[in-house]
């Protein structure tokens, strides 16, 4: 088990990274509440060039601005209204490139999960949506900005390397969800898929 560290993150490849979180731990703790999953679905987002970004064009608000700090730190903003979508930023600081965390499959804490989702068991699908994801491992808008390379208290985020092998044959890469708006960018192969085809113990 290795956490993964600052330089993971700031690497320049956010197309890259997106693809190597696969088979990586998100873990979190808050309080005595403590879940993890294996990350399964991701988005990459390049920065001031990629229309679907919210940096696009150099775009810097209280909300984005996360974004232009150094790789390792999370981006979670509300979507409409509702949803904390879970991002981890990365590259190096004014270059605000980020990675949307789409699907997890449930490790620990499956009855810590299960009274965050409102749901009486677990089931295959539970953990895949980036609303989701959040929701079951407690992640909310007033966690972004968080540190994930640099815990000063036991809680926090944070991701781990377990070793997981991921097949490249089983990796599926596609376009993005929900970013019709981003016009040719929309159409761009960023988003990553491990469509296992056995189960992890």
């Amino acid at each position: 088990m290795l956490v993964l560290q600052r330089e993971f993150f700031t690497r320049d490849d956010v197309v890259q990274i997106a693809r190597e979180l696969l088979g990586k731990v998100i873990c979190t703790s808050f309080g005595s509440d403590f879940t993890s999953g294996i990350i399964i679905e991701t988005e990459a987002y390049a920065g001031i060039v990629d229309k679907a970004s919210h940096a696009y064009n150099n775009r810097r608000t209280a909300r984005t601005e996360v974004m232009y700090g150094r790789g390792g730190h999370a981006y979670v903003y509300l979507c409409y209204g509702i949803h904390s979508l879970f991002n981890i930023v990365t590259s190096v600081e004014d270059n605000p490139h980020a990675v949307l965390i789409r699907g997890i499959e449930p490790l620990m804490g499956p009855e810590i999960m299960l009274m965050r989702s409102g749901k009486q068991h677990l089931h295959s699908k539970i953990g895949i949506g980036p609303g989701n994801v959040s929701k079951l491992l407690g992640i909310h808008v007033k966690h972004s900005g968080l540190d994930m390379c640099n815990r000063d208290s036991l809680d926090g985020i944070w991701v781990e390397d377990r070793g997981l092998i991921v097949d490249e044959k089983e990796i599926v890469v596609s376009p993005r969800v929900g970013v019709d708006y981003a016009g040719q960018d929309a159409l761009l192969p960023y988003r990553f898929q491990w469509k296992k085809k056995k189960e992890t113990t």
